[in-house]
């Protein structure tokens, strides 16, 4: 089958391609894609690479692959990789596309073509986003309804271009490693109301975006009265990237072993397949995915794609990633001193009576989640999304 051919360049600064990340499977499926529609494609990597240049392996051709630089967000060597890439193109029009928070690039000297893929996740708008994405230079993709509206408040036009999953792989999955029945390598009983939280342990060591410690409150809170929920829980335990100590964390709300399963810490070194998050996702009764504020949310819908009810922020981008059979949690506005701007800060009884309303609705694979998902289908969201925008962009 032919596929449409569009001329342009195209380096992406982002996590490294495939890295076991939200960011890294995006960049994955961009690269992919770029290279099958004939865009040259290079990934100029902040996290994932170092020391030397790299090729990456695609089914659709070799991508270069450049290093992080020697900056914590690496724009001191976007605009020198990007730059000795399209070296080898002098006559295609190009740009670099940014997959990251944007204020992070404000003292990047750059003066060519930038596509700004851009995460908001307040309530409100950073000034430090606003300057970047003010730049002549920059083309902005929100990632979400919520970023566009926020930005058309502020005088800045976007396109809108969401995530997305590989529908292919996201879907109803019933056992894991070595075809086991998940609930069995979990040890939780299959009559047991199981909730699980699916968030990256990554924070300032202060304030913690994910929400950890209210959604831990919460649902020590649910399982006074209910004595038969389970909790799972896919993060990094430790505080070793600035998160909360989790097992310190779950005994001070009053949380045992017994009730809660928490990721293999040493698996979770490299990355858990993605087939494994669909098997939890899948024998799980609810996802539990509340946060101050997100940009996008994958989890929210990857959980949806294989039938599973998800409880969410009723602010920011998951707002509008909840399904009809999701769960949306209220909170208060949280004041972010770093970044100028408002978060919302979860209500902790919102979140116990989204548990229990879960608890007490109808159990099993949610066809109405599974049909809902399906708009961020990978694929779907490339020729409904992407290839308008880039043609566009490069006529």
């Amino acid at each position: 089958m032919a596929h449409e051919k569009l001329d342009g360049l195209i380096s992406v600064a982002s996590n490294s391609y495939d890295i076991p990340t939200g960011y890294g499977q995006q960049v994955k499926f961009l690269i992919d894609r770029l290279l099958k529609h004939g865009i040259k494609a290079a990934n100029l990597s902040n996290y994932g690479l170092q020391g030397s240049i790299s090729e990456i392996k695609t089914p659709y051709g070799k991508a270069k692959h450049y290093p992080m630089g020697f900056k914590p967000y690496s724009d001191d060597a976007i605009p020198v990789w990007h730059n000795d890439f399209k070296a080898d193109y002098p006559l295609l029009k190009d740009a670099v596309l940014t997959l990251y928070d944007q204020w992070v690039y404000n003292d990047m000297e750059f003066d060519g073509r930038i596509i700004a893929w851009t995460p908001l996740d307040h309530v409100t708008l950073p000034p430090l986003v606003h300057k970047f994405l003010t730049r002549e230079n920059v083309t902005v993709v929100t990632m979400s309804p919520h970023g566009q509206r926020q930005l058309e408040k502020a005088g800045i036009e976007s396109t809108y271009i969401p995530h997305g999953i590989d529908t292919k792989v996201m879907k109803p999955t019933v056992t894991v490693f070595d075809n086991i029945p998940t609930r069995d390598y979990l040890g939780v009983p299959k009559d047991a109301f199981l909730v699980s939280i699916v968030q990256a342990n990554k924070a300032n060591g202060l304030v913690h975006r994910k929400a950890l410690a209210e959604q831990l409150m919460a649902f020590s809170i649910f399982r006074q009265s209910h004595p038969d929920a389970y909790l799972y829980i896919h993060s990094e335990p430790s505080n070793a990237f600035g998160g909360f100590n989790i097992p310190q964390l779950l005994a001070s709300v009053g949380l045992t072993k017994e009730h809660v399963i928490i990721l293999d810490q040493n698996i979770n070194r490299v990355g858990y397949p993605p087939e494994y998050l669909a098997a939890i996702y899948t024998a799980s009764d609810v996802m539990l995915q509340v946060s101050y504020g997100e940009g996008f949310g994958v989890p929210v819908v990857e959980a949806q794609a294989c039938g599973t009810r998800v409880i969410t922020s009723n602010w920011a981008a998951t707002k509008d990633l909840a399904g009809p059979d999701s769960y949306l949690v209220d909170g208060q506005p949280f004041w972010d001193e770093p970044q100028a701007a408002f978060y919302h800060i979860p209500n902790i009884g919102s979140i116990v009576n989204a548990l229990s309303l879960a608890y007490d609705a109808p159990r099993g694979v949610s066809k109405s989640s599974i049909d809902f998902a399906k708009d961020f289908d990978v694929d779907r969201v490339w020729q409904w999304y992407w290839m308008p925008f880039l043609r566009e962009f490069f006529s």
